[in-house]
């Protein structure tokens, strides 16, 4: 079977990072066409730069890397320091890109690489809010019949939320984009919270990272033994769980996960709510399915998978 054609669409992030990595270790199954970054966990001046940064840890200088939307559709720009550093990329000491950044908006690549491509050909892994995303849908909407699917990591319905009570960062950040893309009628597969975090780097696997000994195992290890710390002190647990390279092992084995396609529908309006993802897991509604929901994986083959691939850079 020929690779997937995608577009990683990214606001790196240490997890963004080791999603990336598993998607350009992973040639066979994945055909990255381009990597556009957004605003989210840190402003777009870092996270176009650590896209960069990451594409060269990985020896892929030749992914064209295009800069996004700074801020959300319709709010002031959320971001996550207190989790992931100053830099985003926090814990390795990795030298500033020399990769040219394009010049091309990062939406119009997607508009343009949307109407090139065979329709239903191309698929957007969403690592960050969904801006770049629901701006190309607004500017083009003849684009949205063309995607392939979405896969995205966000939202959450057991585990509620993690920036607020009750919403996840990435949906919380622009909601309004969030609520564009899930009423697009685009196929959407959905990596909340209640599967991530169940995607835990314990110490035997972080090891297993390190024990690559190559730049990029490294790497890997020294991000996540930063960024855990903020996890283990707030949850409790054994270890930071790696969020968003679940969207990318989703289009390499997704047999290692297990959902249900139900109704999402995004909070917009309440100041309490805001960016909840309401998820119809029970069916309680007679609202139209519009999303799989995956609730469930194979840690252990996350894992194994994760050390494989990345082995290979």
């Amino acid at each position: 079977m020929l690779p997937r054609k995608i577009i990683i669409d990214t606001d790196p992030g240490q997890d963004d990072a080791v999603a990336i990595l598993l998607a350009l270790s992973s040639p066979e199954d994945m055909d990255v066409l381009g990597i556009t970054a957004v605003a989210g966990n840190v402003p777009l001046e870092l996270t176009q730069k650590n896209a960069r940064i990451v594409c060269e840890l990985a020896g892929k200088t030749d992914v064209a890397v295009f800069a996004g939307c700074d801020r959300p559709m319709g709010r002031q720009l959320v971001t996550a320091e207190h989790v992931h550093g100053k830099t985003g990329l926090d814990g390795p000491s990795l030298p500033d890109p020399t990769m040219a950044l394009q010049d091309q908006h990062a939406v119009d690549f997607i508009i343009e690489t949307l109407r090139r491509e065979d329709a239903g050909t191309v698929t957007l892994c969403v690592l960050g809010p969904l801006t770049n995303i629901a701006t190309a849908f607004e500017k083009a909407p003849d684009v949205i019949e063309r995607v392939q699917q979405i896969v995205l990591m966000g939202g959450a319905y057991f585990e509620v939320g993690n920036i607020t009570p009750t919403a996840e960062f990435n949906i919380y950040v622009d909601p309004e984009a969030a609520e564009i893309t899930f009423k697009s009628g685009v196929d959407i597969v959905v990596m909340p919270l209640d599967v991530t975090h169940k995607a835990l780097v314990t110490q035997p696997r972080n090891d297993a990272f390190r024990d690559l000994g190559t730049p990029s195992g490294i790497a890997v290890a020294q991000m996540t033994d930063f960024f855990e710390r903020f996890d283990k002190e707030k949850y409790g647990s054994s270890g930071a769980p790696l969020h968003d390279p679940c969207v990318t092992a989703y289009l390499i084995a997704p047999e290692l996960f297990s959902g249900r396609l139900i109704n999402v529908e995004i909070e917009t309006q309440s100041d309490l709510t805001r960016g909840m993802t309401v998820a119809d897991w029970w069916g309680v509604t007679d609202r139209a399915a519009n999303a799989t929901f995956i609730g469930d994986l194979d840690a252990d083959g996350f894992f194994k998978l994760l050390v494989e691939r990345i082995g290979r850079l």
